[in-house]
C-alpha cells in the first residue's frame, strides 16, 4: 500500500516562467522561492541551469538560501548522446548543486521516432543512463515522462518500456506528464491504475490546462495512487497554463483529506497567490477559486439573505480557511440583506429600520438602472448611505466647470480646466492645466480646495476606467467612470455617470474627495470622543 502523504512540487519558477507575458528577474525568483518555502512547498523547481544564464545565476545565489521546508530542484533533459558523463546538460545540473534534479525524457513513440530520430531501445538506454548517472552522483532524481498519456494511448507497451527504464535506473519518482493537456480525468485514473501493476516506483503527476482539466486530472491521478503532484501558483505556465496549486492544494487537504509531507497553513494561500501575481506583474484573477476576490462574494439578494443565516448555504468552505474573506455587493440585484450587511460593514446598524432599507434599495436600483455600479464603487455607496442617514453633506459645491483641449500645429497637446467651487459660502475660481481633460479637472479641483482642505494634498488618482453603457447610441451614449484614489494607506473607488465623459469624471472625482474628507472628519470626531 502506497503512502497517503502527498509531496508538493512547485514549478512556478521554471514551467511558470514559460507563460506568455511572464519575464521575471533572478531577484524576483528568489523572492517567490522564499514565499514558497515559508508556505510549505516540498520541492521548488528553480529553472534549467543548462539553458540560460539567468537560471545559472539563480542557482548560484540560491545556494545561500536557508530553506526551512523545501528542497531546491534543477531541471533538465536526458542526455543528448550516449556519452552521458560528457553531456553538457547533465553536468550543468550537477553544477547547480541542488539535492533534487528533475529530468524529462520522451515516452511517446511519435517524438522518439520523428523528433529524436532514434529507436525505442536507444531512447530507453538514454533514459536509463541519464537517471543512473545522476543517481551515482548522489542526487534525488525525479523523472518526468513527457507526453506520457498521449504516448500510452498511442502505444502502451512502448510508453511503459520508457518509464520502466527510469525505474530500473533508480528514479525516486516517475512523474507522468499530460504535456499537451488533452487527457480526460477517467483516462488519467485508468492509465495510472493499469501501469501500477508493473511500476513500483513512486508516481507523480504533471498536468497542463489546455482542456481546463489540469486540476481535475491531478486529483484523478492522486485517487489512482500518485503521491507526488506538480503545478504552479495561480496556474501560470505555457499556453493555457499548468495545474493551479492554489486550487489543487486546498482540494487535496480540505476535500480529499490527504496529508502533505510538510505542514501547510492554508490561511496563507491567498496571500501567496496575490504575492506571486504582484512579483510577476500580473493582475490577480478575481474569479479564481479559493483565492480570488470574488470567490466568496455574494450579489443576489436571496443568496445574501441565506449566507447571513448560515454561510454554508452558498459557501463550500469557510473563506478564512484559505486566507480569503466573505464579501457582499450592492447592486440592482440587491435585497435588504445586502444593504444591511454593507451598512454594518461601515459601522451603521439599520437592521431594525425596514423603511430605510427599502428606501435605499429602491434608490440604488434606480441609480443602477441609470448606469451606476456600486459593487465596484463602495466609497460612492458609503456616501450615498450616509446621505440617506442625514449625517453627510458635500464639503463643496461645483458652480461652474469648463474644459479646453488644445492641439496646435507644432504638436503641442494640452488641456485646461476652469472651475468655480463654493466652500462654506466662499467661491474659489481657479484654472489648471493637465495632460488630458480629466487630469486637468483633477488638478483644478485640488487647487481650488487645497486652501480649505490641505489634507487632500496626500491624495492621488491611481486608476481610471471608462465604460460605454449603451454603445448603440454612438457618441451620445452614456458613460460610466470609475476612479480609484489613494492616500498611501487606503484605496477607495468612486463612480460617476453621464452622457458627457467630463461631467461623469467630475462626479467621480468629487465623490472621491468628499469621501476622503468625510473619513478625516469622522476620525477627528471619534478621537475627541
Amino acid at each position: 500500500m502506497k503512502t497517503e502523504t502527498i509531496e508538493l512540487f512547485d514549478t512556478t519558477l521554471r514551467d511558470g516562467t514559460q507563460a506568455e507575458g511572464i519575464n521575471i528577474s533572478v531577484q524576483d525568483k528568489m523572492e517567490i522561492a522564499i514565499k514558497l518555502d515559508e508556505f510549505g512547498i516540498d520541492i521548488i523547481e528553480g529553472g534549467w541551469p543548462g539553458s540560460n544564464p539567468r537560471d545559472e545565476e539563480f542557482f548560484r545565489i540560491a545556494k545561500q538560501l536557508n530553506l526551512k521546508n523545501a528542497q531546491m530542484c534543477a531541471f533538465g533533459s536526458t542526455a543528448r548522446s550516449f556519452k552521458v558523463s560528457e553531456d553538457y546538460n547533465l553536468n550543468a545540473l550537477l553544477l547547480a548543486e541542488t539535492p533534487v534534479i528533475s529530468i524529462f525524457g520522451k515516452t511517446w513513440k511519435l517524438h522518439v521516432e520523428k523528433g529524436l530520430k532514434i529507436s525505442g531501445s536507444e531512447n530507453a538506454e538514454l533514459i536509463y543512463n541519464s537517471v543512473s548517472f545522476l543517481k551515482q552522483n548522489g542526487r534525488r532524481v525525479i523523472y518526468d515522462a513527457e507526453h506520457f498519456f498521449d504516448g500510452y494511448k498511442d502505444d502502451p507497451e512502448f510508453a511503459l518500456k520508457m518509464i520502466s527504464a527510469a525505474q530500473q535506473a533508480g528514479a525516486d519518482v516517475i512523474t507522468l506528464c499530460d504535456t499537451n493537456g488533452g487527457s480526460m480525468p477517467d483516462e488519467v485514473f485508468n492509465i495510472i491504475q493499469e501501469i501500477s501493476k508493473s511500476i513500483t516506483a513512486k508516481l507523480g503527476i504533471h498536468t497542463h490546462n489546455d482542456s481546463e482539466l489540469a486540476v481535475a486530472n491531478a486529483i484523478s491521478a492522486i485517487k489512482a495512487g500518485a503521491v507526488h503532484v506538480q503545478g504552479t501558483i495561480n496556474g501560470v505556465g505555457e499556453r493555457c497554463g499548468n495545474a493551479n496549486l492554489c486550487s489543487l492544494i486546498p482540494n487535496i487537504i480540505l476535500k480529499m483529506k490527504k496529508k502533505t509531507k510538510s505542514k501547510i497553513d492554508l490561511k496563507n494561500l491567498t496571500l501567496l497567490s496575490n504575492y506571486t501575481s504582484e512579483v510577476m506583474n500580473l493582475v490577480p484573477n478575481s474569479r479564481a477559486p479559493f483565492t480570488g476576490k470574488s470567490a466568496f462574494t455574494h450579489k443576489g439578494g436571496i443568496h445574501v439573505s441565506a449566507v447571513l443565516k448560515d454561510s454554508r448555504m452558498y459557501e463550500h468552505i469557510e473563506p478564512s480557511s484559505v486566507g480569503n474573506k466573505q464579501r457582499v455587493l450592492v447592486s440592482d440585484l440587491a435585497g435588504q440583506s445586502n444593504i444591511k450587511y454593507k451598512a454594518k460593514e461601515i459601522g451603521i446598524d439599520i437592521w431594525g429600520n425596514k423603511d430605510l432599507s427599502r428606501k435605499l434599495i429602491a434608490h440604488i436600483k434606480s441609480l443602477e438602472f441609470e448606469g451606476y455600479q456600486f459593487d465596484g464603487a463602495e466609497a460612492s455607496f458609503e456616501l450615498l448611505l450616509h446621505t440617506e442617514m442625514n449625517d453627510f453633506k458635500p464639503y463643496f459645491r461645483i458652480l461652474y466647470s469648463k474644459v479646453n483641449v488644445m492641439n496646435d500645429v507644432t504638436g503641442t497637446k494640452e488641456a485646461e480646466a476652469v472651475l468655480k467651487v463654493e466652500v462654506n459660502g466662499e467661491v474659489e475660481h481657479t484654472a489648471s492645466n493637465g495632460d488630458g481633460p480629466v487630469n486637468a479637472l483633477d488638478n483644478a479641483l485640488r487647487k481650488a480646495l487645497l486652501r480649505f482642505y490641505p489634507e487632500i494634498s496626500l491624495m492621488k488618482l491611481i486608476d481610471y476606467k471608462v465604460r460605454v453603457l449603451d454603445e448603440k447610441q454612438g457618441t451620445s451614449a452614456k458613460v460610466r467612470v470609475l476612479i480609484q484614489s489613494s492616500d498611501g494607506f487606503e484605496n477607495w473607488t468612486t463612480v460617476g455617470v453621464d452622457r458627457n465623459i467630463i461631467d461623469a469624471s467630475l462626479e467621480a472625482l468629487s465623490d472621491s474627495i468628499n469621501y476622503k474628507l468625510y473619513k478625516i472628519n469622522k476620525s477627528k470626531v471619534s478621537q475627541v470622543i
